[in-house]
């Protein structure tokens, strides 16, 4: 925890702001390892609350620390929040699950360290990982190599199912999700003609969003692309950029990057005079944009794959233990982190019914395992879910959120306006 927020502190004193006070405040050091799961059988009744035996080890490989835990801490207090409540319910049949926590931080080799550790020595079952599709590119391959199921909590580039038949996704193609908030845009502004795009060039993610954006833009709706600029998920200086959207006289930008980036972008557009709508990206989508870009953040765009709205019974459980422990509404990273276990959690004890868990050596329980989640439909604080044979998920429902400040730009809340 301690490290988490020291690096949370860290790259919003770069980006010149102080941390949210709305910050979440929980998440773990990584576990030890857990015992191989083919141990004791289970000696409690599901549904019963109790639970005994060893558990079975899930693995978390989420950005703890860089500029990417703005996103992966709260995808750290989901998974906590699902272990807890999936535990009071009585596990998997009787038998306890152990998230086990391994930092990826925020590049490439992060979460290859962090998946090859998960796999060789924390003996994990499946994991919900990475946070990034530029991760999830390098990292899940050796997971598809070992026959570990993996399920992408927050990878939505194109491309992410293919990577191999144990790589799978909760969190929806950006190509469906996106082009919603331009939908809503233009309804809320009909006069919108010309657009300015900026992306971070260096990020996977961001690439493969911003194509969904451009493609929307000229060919679904018919607008002018005005102007396309690039940045680094590293930089702090947008100077040059906002410049350069000013000078084409934009009615619409549109920005995908990461949290950091984005806020400031964001905050730097408006200081030097833009005045219009700005629709934000997938990694804009937290509130810890709040504390970087501030009464700025104000008026913001995002689709969601998330509505902490939804009426099913099991995101009110979720809503309910999200906001007890933050005292805030869950955003999307942390539901869609919730479900990945859910998942996770789902399947093993369908697949417990048919073939005892305690019956199989690791590598058949990794390998059934995977053919369950394929098989199975989930109902989660996303909605219903399924996944297509190449490991797609299915889902029934997106959204729109507008951020809302309050006067004194201290917090904010993600108002949904579809």
């Amino acid at each position: 925890m301690g490290a988490v927020l020291l690096a949370l502190a860290f790259v919003l004193a770069a980006c010149g702001q102080a941390p949210s006070t709305a910050a979440p405040t929980a998440a773990p050091a990584a576990s030890q390892p857990s015992a191989a799961p083919v141990a004791d059988a289970p000696t409690a009744a599901p549904g019963t609350g109790g639970t005994s035996g060893d558990p079975i080890p899930i693995g978390i490989a989420v950005a703890q620390t860089s500029n990417v835990a703005l996103l992966g801490q709260e995808q750290v207090i989901g998974a906590q929040i699902a272990e807890e409540f999936f535990n009071k319910r009585g596990g998997i049949n009787g038998r306890p699950i152990k998230l086990v926590f391994q930092d990826t931080a925020g590049d490439e080799q992060g979460a290859i360290n962090a998946f090859n550790t998960l796999i060789n020595s924390d003996k994990v079952v499946g994991i919900v990982g990475p946070t990034l599709s530029q991760q999830a590119f390098s990292a899940d391959p050796i997971a598809d190599r070992a026959q570990v199921p993996v399920l992408g909590p927050s990878n939505t580039a194109k491309g992410i199912p293919q990577i191999g038949d144990y790589i799978a996704r909760v969190s929806a193609p950006v190509a469906v999700v996106a082009p919603n908030a331009v939908k809503v845009a233009l309804a809320q502004n009909p006069n919108i003609k010309k657009v300015a795009v900026l992306f971070a060039q260096n990020d996977a993610f961001s690439k493969s969003e911003t194509g969904t954006f451009q493609r929307t833009v000229t060919e679904t709706f018919k607008l002018e692309l005005a102007t396309v600029q690039t940045f680094q998920t590293t930089d702090t200086d947008f100077t040059a950029q906002a410049t350069n959207v000013l000078a084409v006289q934009p009615d619409l930008v549109i920005i995908s990057g990461l949290a950091a980036d984005g806020g400031n972008l964001v905050k730097q557009l408006r200081d030097l005079g833009y005045t219009g709508p700005i629709i934000g990206g997938n990694g804009l989508n937290t509130a810890n944009i709040f504390p970087v870009c501030k009464a700025q953040c104000d008026g913001i765009l995002i689709a969601q794959a998330y509505s902490y709205e939804s009426s099913s019974e099991i995101n009110k459980a979720f809503r309910d233990a999200y906001k007890a422990k933050q005292n805030k509404e869950p955003p999307q990273f942390s539901a869609q982190a919730f479900a990945g276990v859910q998942v996770f959690v789902d399947a093993l004890s369908a697949l417990d019914k048919t073939n005892k868990l305690a019956d199989m050596d690791l590598a058949t329980l990794r390998t059934q395992l995977n053919k369950q989640i394929l098989a199975g439909s989930y109902d989660t604080p996303l909605g219903k879910i399924s996944f297509t044979p190449e490991g797609e998920v299915n889902q029934e429902q997106f959204y729109v959120a507008q951020i809302k400040m309050d006067a004194d730009g201290a917090n904010g809340t993600f108002t949904f306006v579809k």
